[in-house]
Parts: C-alpha cells; sequence; structure tokens
C-alpha cells in the first residue's frame, strides 16, 4: 500500500502542477492569444502558430530547452538543438533562401526608384538604435534591437547571434517576428495619419515589362556589388539572390520548388517553435524585454512613417506620379506590408491597384535590413 502512495505521490508532483510560476501561467495566456490571433484572425498564422506553441512548451515544459551543459545525462531538451540552429545564423540564411525563391524582383528591377524608398524606411533602424543607448544597452544590443525596426524576423535573428547577443535573442526575435505579423493592424493608422486621401487615391502608371535577360542578371549583379562592399552580408544577400536566381534562371525548377515550398516551411517549423520557446517567463519577464517591445514598435512605426514621407517627396517631385503609400512597403516583411498598401489604397479608391508597385519598396527593404545588419557588424568589427 505505501509503495502505491508514494507512486502517485511521485506522480502528481512530477506533474506541472507543482513546478510553475505565476511567469508561467501568464505566458501561457499570451501563447492563446497568439493563437487566436493566428487561427481565428488569420494574422499571418505561419508564423504565429509555430511561435506562440513553442511559447507554450517551453511555459508547461521548460525542460525542452533544456541546454546540454546544465542536463544530468549529457542531452539536452528538443527545442534547445533547434534554438542553436538560429544562433549559428544557419535557419536566418535558409529562410532568404526561400524568401528569393518566392518573391517576384521583377517590380523593383522595372523601378529602381523604388530602392530610394526601401533605404528611407530603415529609419527606423537607426533611430531606434540611437533610443536603445539611450535606453541604457550596450551598443551591440541596441544594434541587434534596432534592427526590429525592419520588421525582419531573420535578420534580427542573425544580427543577435553574429553580435553575440543571445541573451536577448529570444525577445528581440519574438518582437519581430511579433509586428511583422501585426503589420496590418500598426501600418494603416500611421499610413492614413501621414496622407492626404487626394494622396491615397493616386494611381500609379502600369510598370515595363522585365526581360527574363534582365531577372536572370539582377541577383547576380546585386551579390557582387553588395557583398564587395558590405562581405559580412553574404548569408543573408547571397541566400536571398541565390534563391531567386533558382527562380528565374529556369533550368533548376526542382531547386526553386524544394527552396520555396518543403525546405522553407521546415525551415519556419523549426524557428517559429525555438523562437517561441525562447519566451520562457524567467527569461521574458523583465524589464529589458518589456524595453525591447517598446523599441521595436517605435521602430517600425519610424520605419513606416519615414518611408511614407518619402513616398510623399516623391509624389511632390514627380507631380503626382507616386502614390505615397508605397513607401510604407519598405519595411522587410514581405508580402504583407505590400499588401497592406494595397488594402489602404483600394480603400481610398476601389479601383486603385498598388500591389506590384509596392512590391518594389518591399523587396528593397529586404535588401535594405540586410545592408543595415552589415552595416552595424562592420561597426563592431564581426565578421
Amino acid at each position: 500500500m505505501s509503495y502505491i502512495i508514494t507512486t502517485l505521490g511521485n506522480l502528481v508532483h512530477q506533474s506541472a502542477f507543482f513546478g510553475l510560476t505565476w511567469g508561467n501561467y501568464l505566458m501561457v495566456l499570451v501563447a492563446f492569444v497568439f493563437l487566436y490571433l493566428a487561427i481565428k484572425k488569420g494574422y499571418e498564422p505561419l508564423l504565429l502558430v509555430p511561435i506562440s506553441f513553442g511559447m507554450l512548451l517551453v511555459n508547461l515544459y521548460p525542460d525542452i530547452m533544456l541546454t546540454i551543459e546544465d542536463s544530468s545525462n549529457g542531452v539536452g531538451g528538443l527545442l534547445h538543438y533547434f534554438y542553436l540552429l538560429d544562433e549559428w545564423s544557419i535557419l536566418p540564411s535558409l529562410i532568404f533562401l526561400g524568401v528569393g525563391a518566392m518573391t517576384d524582383f521583377g517590380p523593383l528591377i522595372a523601378n529602381p526608384k523604388s530602392f530610394l524608398l526601401g533605404a528611407a524606411a530603415q529609419f527606423g533602424i537607426f533611430a531606434a538604435y540611437l533610443m536603445a543607448i539611450l535606453m541604457g544597452f550596450p551598443d551591440k544590443a541596441a544594434a541587434a534591437i534596432s534592427i526590429i525596426g525592419g520588421a525582419d524576423g531573420p535578420t534580427s535573428i542573425f544580427l543577435a547571434g553574429k553580435l553575440g547577443q543571445t541573451k536577448y535573442m529570444g525577445p528581440i526575435a519574438v518582437a519581430a517576428y511579433s509586428y511583422m505579423s501585426l503589420v496590418p493592424i500598426i501600418q494603416p493608422p500611421i499610413m492614413k495619419l501621414l496622407t492626404t486621401k487626394r494622396e491615397r487615391e493616386i494611381k500609379m502608371e502600369q510598370l515595363r515589362p522585365v526581360s527574363k535577360l534582365e531577372k536572370i542578371l539582377f541577383p547576380i549583379i546585386v551579390t557582387v556589388v553588395v557583398v564587395l562592399i558590405l562581405p559580412t552580408t553574404a548569408p543573408l544577400v547571397g541566400m536571398l539572390m541565390l534563391g531567386n536566381l533558382f527562380k528565374e534562371c529556369g533550368v533548376v525548377k526542382q531547386l526553386s520548388e524544394t527552396a520555396s515550398n518543403a525546405l522553407m516551411y521546415i525551415v519556419v517549423i523549426i524557428l517559429g517553435t525555438s523562437v517561441g520557446a525562447t519566451t520562457s517567463a524567467e527569461a521574458f519577464l523583465n524589464w529589458d524585454t518589456l524595453k525591447i517591445v517598446a523599441l521595436g514598435l517605435i521602430a517600425f512605426a519610424f520605419g513606416t512613417a519615414a518611408g511614407v514621407v518619402f513616398g510623399k517627396i516623391m509624389c511632390a517631385v514627380t507631380r503626382g506620379k507616386v502614390n505615397p503609400l508605397i513607401g510604407s512597403a519598405g519595411v522587410s516583411a514581405v508580402p504583407m506590408a505590400a499588401r497592406v498598401s494595397q488594402k489602404v489604397g483600394s480603400e481610398a479608391d476601389p479601383s486603385n491597384f498598388l500591389l506590384m508597385h509596392a512590391m518594389g519598396p518591399n523587396v528593397a527593404g529586404v535588401i535594405g535590413t540586410a545592408v543595415a545588419a552589415g552595416t552595424f557588424m562592420a561597426m563592431f568589427g564581426v565578421m
């Protein structure tokens, strides 16, 4: 009888109820909210479902992120091994490979001025860098945090790992991916505040056709130019352009399909769950995390505003040929930001079609955020 009582007692004490803190329960609640937004509201479910489920797992069973060093048998937790692929910059680079294989660079090639809008939207990154320093973060940590302003999760993870800021990688990654998912909520009020209805109604001329040769040469030329100037961008820009070359060259259809489908979705599962698993209550519920989340929102808002303002300048210079709304797509959230430009434009005029015009700044923003990350790495002498 005593054996049965002891066994039952051990089973009860091994349950999660005896090991969880109020913070764990709070993070479980946050995970439920994220799942609701992803499943019920449809806010980028491919990102939020694995992130929120990773958040749920680590707060119910913290040892799922147990490091090898802390393990009694030399075997770490499952998601710890996934997370190592984030730290080693493998998953962010593979994400860029998939994004390149999925993305049409034609709108950017057809309208090179889009590079200026993509560059303008990076203002939020450097504004956040200065604010992070003023808030007491070390310079490398401030740089890693500031990349959230580009709404680019893979680049945020990549730079945090390269700069040795693994302490902040979890909050940075969750903030970046959360803001990417919430682009349809965050951007429209800023866009409407900074533009008039007349500006939002502007219809842009149809983009010129882009030849196959141009599409093949573009990723090669961009790789050569950008990597010669900033060699540290090679893992991100190189993989982005390699994926796009797969898509456009027409002779490696199998590689293009694998990179844009099977490989991309496998990487998203592993990266999403491992990012979510960094949000244990112990690591996430502190003042630094709250400051990172706030800085990320400010940076993203600044980046969106800077893109729209520069779009207004281009509108004035071209005498009304550029709709300022496409400037908001200069952040790196592809293709969500471009879709938001289309949505806000169509609300002003249902016959307005801005999606392809917005894709130019959107793709430029991906390149611009990678260049910003390379610039920070060059500043700190990190290779």
